[in-house]
């Protein structure tokens, strides 16, 4: 947990982290996760409930960086985990030549 002072210099070496990929060119998108929102689960018939998937809660935020290698990926998810001095989560995006 970051507290009240370090919260500043925590910020600040995160945002260094996410230049650092803007000049690698490997930075595509990131912001934080809306906590004061609560999230609803749309299901394929429409309906809408508040019931979201067990053990999908996100906190705090994510960063879309495209990298070739899933080594490369770690590589970046260990920066920007020592920044912001929490744990990152790492997920892959498949391909879809559509987009």
């Amino acid at each position: 947990m970051v507290t009240e002072e370090e919260f500043p210099i925590v910020g600040a070496e995160s945002r260094a982290v996410i230049e650092e990929a803007k000049e690698a060119g490997v930075y595509v998108f990131g912001g934080g996760i809306a906590e004061t929102v609560d999230p609803v689960l749309v299901s394929s018939d429409g309906s809408v409930s508040t019931k979201i998937y067990p053990g999908s809660e996100l906190r705090g935020g994510f960063t879309v960086l495209e990298l070739p290698t899933r080594g490369d990926a770690v590589e970046w998810a260990r920066k920007i985990a020592v920044a912001c001095r929490c744990s990152q989560e790492l997920r892959e995006f498949m391909y879809d030549p559509a987009s």
